[in-house]
């Protein structure tokens, strides 16, 4: 039996990481919702803060939906608020409670990008959001380009963006 080294304990990791990474992405694609447009729906919202919030085509657009009772999107949420000093990101809050409750969350964890709450879930059915968190992002003409279903890490945001730059 050959002892194990230190180069074919490397190469199996490598292996190992590339065979995650295409069934995560496999996984994911399974996953996505089946919108009926992948155009970016017009709409003029009011934001956690009370602000108005117009969804509209120029730049990039990150649109997240997650919850405050979602485990994933606890561990996400970081990722997102990193996103969100650079990009235009708004999220919305689906089954998460009153806006007070929202508002605890998000300065418990120091959170302050853009919320939407989603009180009666008519946006995650708009969007036909069914796994929490879920990430779409738009290019700067409001055509979808990427869909994320479950944890994505804030490298693999910022690559998506940086390549609709």
């Amino acid at each position: 039996m050959s002892k194990w080294n230190v180069r074919s304990l490397a190469k199996e990791l490598i292996v190992g990481a590339v065979l995650i990474f295409i069934l995560s992405n496999i996984i994911n694609y399974l996953r996505k919702p089946e919108l009926s447009s992948t155009e970016l729906p017009q709409a003029n919202i009011t934001l956690l803060d009370g602000t108005s919030y117009t969804l509209k085509s120029g730049k990039p657009l990150v649109i997240h939906f997650w919850a405050t009772w979602c485990k994933v999107c606890k561990l996400e949420a970081q990722n997102i608020e990193t996103l969100s000093k650079k990009y235009e990101v708004l999220t919305i809050a689906v089954n998460s409670g009153e806006d007070a409750k929202i508002q605890a969350y998000m300065k418990e964890r120091e959170l302050t990008f853009n919320v939407f709450n989603d009180v009666d879930s008519s946006w995650a059915k708009k969007f036909k959001v069914e796994v929490f968190p879920t990430t779409f992002i738009y290019d700067r003409q409001g055509e979808l380009k990427f869909t994320e279903v479950g944890y994505t890490t804030t490298a693999g945001l910022l690559a998506r963006l940086k390549l609709l730059e």
